[in-house]
């Protein structure tokens, strides 16, 4: 019988791999995506007191079309960017979640790049 890997448990394992290197504090806060079938969803988190900065997804009331495709990542990291300047945070340290760096992931992150965050 063919046994598939499942593809969102080595995502994880290669999240906590990163995880491990990668943290946010307050002066550089952490930019996390995390992407599904339908929605892209993007938060800066300070890792150091374990909250969410500045949050932004899809599923905002703002956002207007569908959620799982370029355009919407695109739209996404604007927003997030926009939501972090205005909290006074410009520079941030990027984790893809384990995702590879292409498609929606690398469109919300040049997005959020041509908003103002710098990673």
């Amino acid at each position: 019988m063919l046994v598939k890997p499942d593809k969102n448990k080595l995502r994880q394992k290669r999240h906590l791999r990163v995880r491990n290197h990668v943290a946010g504090t307050a002066a550089r806060p952490r930019l996390n995506v995390f992407r599904s079938l339908a929605h892209i969803y993007a938060q800066i988190i300070d890792d150091d007191k374990g909250i969410t900065l500045a949050a932004a997804s899809s599923l905002d009331k703002d956002f207007s079309g569908k959620g799982g495709n370029i355009a919407a990542a695109k739209v996404v990291g604007t927003a997030i960017a926009k939501k972090a300047i205005e909290k006074g945070i410009s520079e941030v340290v990027f984790d893809r979640g384990g995702y590879i760096y292409h498609g929606r992931v690398a469109a919300l992150a040049q997005a959020a790049r041509d908003g103002g965050l710098k990673f």
